[in-house]
């Protein structure tokens, strides 16, 4: 049994923002200061180098939240945010971090999907393990709806292997430039939820090809690809669904436009 202990709370603007751990991996919980019982849960995922609170992270939590009324839930990434690094985690960032500024898109590629497939093989589980902790919470419980809705860059390697693996995920939004290995299009190919995907279409690092090709081995009857300019480190979404998860979720948004994602975040990622 997977036990959640809160560490801190604070409330602003309708929103109640707690820590949380779970099992050593540290994470945070955005709901609506009320009306939260059995409502929506949405699982966000960080990009590369980056953590579970950055701006824009925070952002799109507070929009879900206030928009539809979700509870929202991040964890850090292993080796990210809160989380020490190993050897391997620093030698694969300073692997990365190097290639970046060569310019090697062959290297930053090869870098990005061994590690990637390293994170994600650590990441999934403590991402089965929390949700199992959050279900035993009387405001969540085991009925609630489940989305995977924040999935940009590391968010997508790590999310698509777990939307893959994990039943209670209804619907899924995926998207941001990441190296494509086989395991990751087989990933795809093993979901068949609704998914909305979001490629920035000038990536310098991630072959644009690749990502069509990601796209295409979903196997869900329902997928769009949202596709506007954008490089890997500054991204802009116009144009969205944003009634996709209210759609899949069960929860009709009370704005819609809030939920329109304008990311823009700064730092490596992979």
């Amino acid at each position: 049994m997977h036990t959640l202990k809160f560490l801190a709370e604070v409330s602003a603007n309708g929103v109640v923002e707690r820590d949380f751990i779970v099992d050593g991996v540290p994470g945070v919980i955005w709901s609506p200061t009320s009306g939260a019982e059995q409502a929506a849960v949405v699982l966000l995922g960080h990009g590369g180098g980056l953590h579970k609170k950055t701006p824009a992270q925070v952002a799109r939590a507070h929009q879900y939240v206030t928009g539809c009324g979700y509870h929202v839930v991040a964890i850090d990434a292993p080796g990210h945010g809160d989380r020490p690094r190993s050897a391997a985690d620093e030698q694969a960032r300073a692997e990365l971090r190097q290639a970046m500024l060569a310019g090697d898109t062959e290297q930053v590629s090869a870098v990005s999907r061994r590690y990637g497939a390293s994170l994600a093989e650590r990441a999934v589980p403590e991402w089965r393990a929390t949700l199992d902790a959050l279900q035993e919470l009387p405001e969540i419980g085991h009925e609630a709806p489940i989305g995977y809705g924040g999935g940009i860059t590391l968010g997508t390697g790590i999310g698509i292997p777990l939307t893959a693996v994990e039943p209670r995920i209804r619907a899924a939004i995926f998207g941001g430039g990441f190296a494509v290995d086989d395991a990751l299009i087989e990933a795809a190919r093993r979901i068949s939820v609704p998914v909305q995907f979001l490629l920035p279409w000038d990536d310098e690092h991630v072959d644009r090809q690749s990502s069509l090709a990601l796209f295409d081995a979903f196997a869900s009857e329902e997928k769009t690809l949202h596709a506007n300019p954008g490089d890997h480190r500054t991204i802009r979404w116009f144009g969205l669904d944003t009634e996709f998860l209210p759609r899949h979720l069960g929860r009709p948004s009370v704005d819609a436009s809030s939920l329109l994602v304008n990311a823009d975040e700064q730092g490596p990622r992979v």
